[in-house]
């Protein structure tokens, strides 16, 4: 019982963050089941790689929301979308499989080394200049493959990296944003299945478990970070963002830097 509700805890904290700031709660789920699944004395060979799939299974329902959310809003740039899909796809089926061939200290350094990159762009407050038109299919492919890939190896659905991306090819921020929700969508779905045949077989894994997703996990993050994430949004009108965000961004560092050195 003890462990379900660091579950349902794990999932209002990323919920809240998510409708706060905006940042997808991978960045904060996989280094948190980390911790819970050593303390559930879990096989250390598959820990990392259970919770990175667990964070990416979680995303395909939270960005369900998020996107008809952005759509009634008019914000999502469909035909964009459409034409990433494809690479976005085979991107995160193939960084699940980059993943799995991943030794687990070698999964977590490349998760922490990413944290940190993370968090230093959100103290830096960094924003990209429009400097070109979005490429084209063979270019918007390539990219959305490696936001695919990257997201999928880390758990994530994307936005730290789609955003800057759309911003960069003269994208409004807003439809950007609006956008990259949309595309966490298919890494998330893609990742998820992934790992799921990828771990199908891997000796080690815990009950209850679908290759590397822990569906005990899954359900607690799910039913709280749904919950929560409205009060997180409406709190985002009554905060100082700026602030928030370099908060934020020192979590992140405490939590890359354990991943780093746990």
């Amino acid at each position: 019982m003890e462990y379900y509700l660091l579950y349902l805890l794990l999932g209002m904290i990323a919920g809240i963050a998510a409708g706060l700031l905006g940042i997808g709660g991978g960045l904060i789920i996989v280094p948190v089941l980390v911790f819970i699944f050593e303390r559930q004395q879990f096989d250390p060979g598959v820990i990392v790689h259970l919770a990175v799939g667990t964070s990416l299974a979680t995303i395909v329902l939270t960005s369900l929301s998020s996107v008809r959310a952005h759509h009634r809003h008019g914000a999502v740039l469909w035909p964009v979308f459409r034409r990433m899909v494809p690479g976005i796809i085979a991107g995160a089926l193939l960084g699940s499989v980059i993943a799995d061939w991943m030794p687990t200290g070698i999964l977590k350094w490349v998760f922490g080394i990413f944290e940190l990159t993370v968090a230093t762009q959100m103290i830096l407050a960094y924003k990209p200049n429009p400097h070109r038109d979005l490429p084209g299919l063979p270019g918007l492919t390539l990219a959305s493959s490696l936001i695919g890939a990257i997201s999928a190896i880390v758990g994530i659905g994307g936005g730290t990296m789609s955003v800057p991306f759309l911003v960069w090819c003269n994208v409004a921020m807003r439809k950007a944003v609006a956008t990259a929700a949309a595309c966490g969508l298919p890494i998330a779905v893609g990742g998820a299945a992934g790992f799921v045949i990828n771990g199908w077989t891997e000796a080690g894994l815990p009950a209850h478990s679908s290759g590397y997703v822990y569906w005990p996990a899954f359900i607690g993050i799910v039913i709280a970070s749904v919950l929560f994430a409205p009060f997180g949004a409406r709190l985002a009108h009554r905060l100082p963002q700026a602030q928030l965000k370099r908060i934020f961004a020192l979590l992140l560092y405490a939590l890359g830097i354990r991943m780093l050195l746990g």
